[in-house]
């Protein structure tokens, strides 16, 4: 059934209060309908599971090529990446960073990605107190990321984390998270345009093998600073946050932890429980570009709009006790949390793969997770925590 009376909405999901605590405001963007347009940004905000899910899957009436972010100024300035991009640019370049990070092609860093899974919990185990986002969140793909990718021992690497987060922000409006971000982004284009540069990456590795395919005239060379770009955000701030998040839940919810400890094989289930109820990706917008109707709600060519995953992965109507952390939940498996459709996270099966080892090292070695309070992230696109104390008692 259509309806033209489309609610309008004060909620501002980009205030602090809103990103602290999102769910209520969430839940009341549900309550008012499939659609509702939020007057203070101009977009039309989507926060039930199967409205965000049916856009996702329609990329040709639901575009990213316009930017995927809530400032036009902005989205002008993000072209060139696959996050950005529609078919068929969006399948070539897509193709070039994803031949790395597909689950066969991760088979050849398994060892090596849980071999340093142990040693970091042992580590932590050893340390007693530390904190969940610094030691454990960061350390893991600051460890793995840079290695993959060819970058230099003795440049940028302490400044990945602060790009990453600064290169999100940007898909927020423009606030001033997003205008403290502006000379982080300058240093990380400069970076990626020297990283661009033939011997600048270490032979072999992923990086150098996308310099190669443009010497070799098999991409452009303006292209390629995006390109490793794709590399660096995907395989960055979302793993930090669904790691984080991960010693969270299991640490305030101890008896998840004791049923996983009993049954291992949860693990893969768990990990999908874990980013399903903390999505680490807040939401991304898409431009309209016909006339569609969305959840029986008419929407114009021109439209855009505002798909909030974090509420998708939380509403009533798809999910049962959805507040509840489940690692049984039969469907945790549909959950949003990397995105869905043609852009689903590119770098999701490297941060599976992480979340993977080191919730395997955990269960091996780790009776018992003791976390204290954590301090949420102001941060406009990525959900997370900034600190949290934990000890993990052997």
């Amino acid at each position: 059934m259509l309806t033209t009376d489309i609610p309008r909405s004060d909620i501002d999901p980009y205030s602090d209060e809103s990103i602290r605590d999102p769910y209520g405001p969430y839940r009341a963007l549900r309550d008012l309908g499939p659609v509702v347009r939020l007057d203070q940004y101009q977009v039309f905000a989507v926060a039930r599971y199967q409205e965000v899910y049916d856009a996702l899957h329609d990329h040709e009436a639901f575009i990213s090529g316009e930017g995927v972010g809530i400032t036009e100024q902005l989205n002008k300035a993000q072209h060139g990446s696959s996050l950005t991009s529609d078919p068929p640019y969006h399948d070539m370049v897509r193709g070039l960073v994803a031949r790395h990070l597909t689950p066969k092609a991760l088979r050849e860093v398994h060892a090596y990605v849980e071999d340093w899974a142990d040693r970091l919990v042992d580590e932590l185990i050893a340390r007693g107190e530390f904190d969940a986002v610094r030691d454990f969140g960061q350390a893991f793909p600051l460890a793995i990321v840079p290695d993959l990718l060819g970058w230099p021992v003795d440049e940028g690497r302490e400044r990945l984390l602060d790009w990453a987060s600064a290169g999100f922000n940007a898909f927020g409006p423009l606030n001033e998270r997003t205008m403290a971000g502006f000379p982080l982004l300058q240093e990380m284009g400069e970076f990626l345009h020297r990283m661009s540069v033939p011997g600048n990456l270490r032979p072999g590795t992923w990086g150098a093998q996308l310099v190669a395919d443009a010497q070799e005239g098999k991409i452009a060379d303006q292209l390629l600073p995006a390109l490793l770009g794709d590399f660096l955000a995907p395989s960055m701030d979302t793993s930090v946050s669904a790691l984080a998040s991960m010693l969270w839940l299991f640490g305030a919810h101890s008896g998840q932890w004791e049923l996983l400890r009993a049954e291992p094989t949860l693990a893969s289930n768990a990990f999908n429980e874990v980013v399903r109820l903390e999505s680490p990706l807040r939401g991304f917008t898409r431009l309209l570009t016909v006339d569609r109707e969305l959840g029986g709600v008419p929407l114009s060519a021109g439209t855009r709009v505002l798909l909030l995953y974090g509420s998708a992965n939380r509403d009533e109507r798809h999910w049962q006790s959805p507040e509840t952390f489940d690692i049984t939940r039969p469907d945790a498996a549909e959950h949003l949390g990397f995105g869905h459709g043609i852009h689903g996270c590119v770098g999701q099966a490297l941060s599976r793969l992480e979340g993977h080892s080191l919730l395997d090292a955990l269960l091996r070695k780790v009776r018992r997770i003791e976390v204290g309070r954590p301090v949420w992230r102001l941060h406009n696109t990525i959900r997370g925590i900034e600190s949290l104390p934990v000890v993990l008692h052997a």
